[in-house]
């Protein structure tokens, strides 16, 4: 089962990344509508998990795990693989998705902020649509903590919603966006879903992660922008 993982008492003025941002994903329904509308797909998380060269005993954590297919299909071919959520709900779909497949991950109930590795440093740290849920100072520490739980020259991989259009053009390429991703409600992620998170949570531009990420300790190796709206980058700690 999920390790509730803590840590020491936080400051009042701490952010609190165990509450709901955006769309709450508390409940089985929930999870499994979200599960549904990401597109969950072993193929693409071999493809990349073929990109990062994890094989097997790699020692890889993906933060903000979500339903866990990548972490299932790195312990699929004996990777030391951990899974890192604040949601009870999403490990336990997770949980259940290892156990499909026989397998048995290391599963954490903590955040980007919260989570302290044990053991050798990670190869290999991932985190996708996810890091947009904290707001840009805490982008940061997360970003810290990741570099610190990696090994010199581990990869680090980031894949989110990331603007790189320029501020200017903002609403148009919003607007874009959420007209060509939009879904109706069943099959795929809904126009008040984008909207809810334009809105609410806190997706950033590529030229204010690069910093970070410079800044956290990573070299970037290569980044990708198959869209405005999206992003992804490929690191190395230094």
């Amino acid at each position: 089962m999920p390790r509730s993982d803590t840590t020491h008492p936080r400051p009042a003025w701490y952010f609190p990344e165990y509450a709901p941002v955006g769309v709450d994903l508390g409940s089985k329904a929930a999870v499994a509508v979200y599960d549904r509308n990401q597109g969950t797909d072993p193929h693409a998380d071999d493809a990349l998990l073929d990109r990062l060269g994890v094989t097997e005993d790699t020692h890889l954590v993906d933060l903000a795990c979500g339903t866990g297919s990548l972490v299932v299909q790195a312990a699929r071919r004996g990777a030391v693989a951990h899974g890192v959520d604040v949601s009870e709900e999403m490990l336990a779909f997770a949980q259940a998705r290892a156990d499909r497949f026989g397998v048995a991950p290391h599963w954490h109930r903590t955040g980007f902020l919260d989570y302290a590795h044990r053991g050798p440093l990670a190869d290999v740290v991932t985190t996708k649509s996810a890091l947009h849920q904290l707001p840009d100072f805490w982008k940061q520490q997360a970003l810290l903590n990741a570099a610190g739980m990696l090994r010199p020259g581990g990869a680090f991989y980031l894949w989110d919603v990331i603007f790189s259009f320029e501020p200017a053009g903002a609403e148009t390429h919003l607007r874009q966006w959420i007209d060509a991703a939009s879904r109706p409600d069943g099959e795929g992620f809904t126009r008040a879903d984008f909207e809810a998170h334009v809105r609410d949570e806190f997706s950033t531009y590529n030229w204010i992660i690069e910093g970070m990420l410079q800044r956290a300790g990573f070299d970037i190796v290569s980044c990708a922008f198959p869209r405005p709206t999206h992003a992804e980058f490929h690191c190395r700690r230094r």
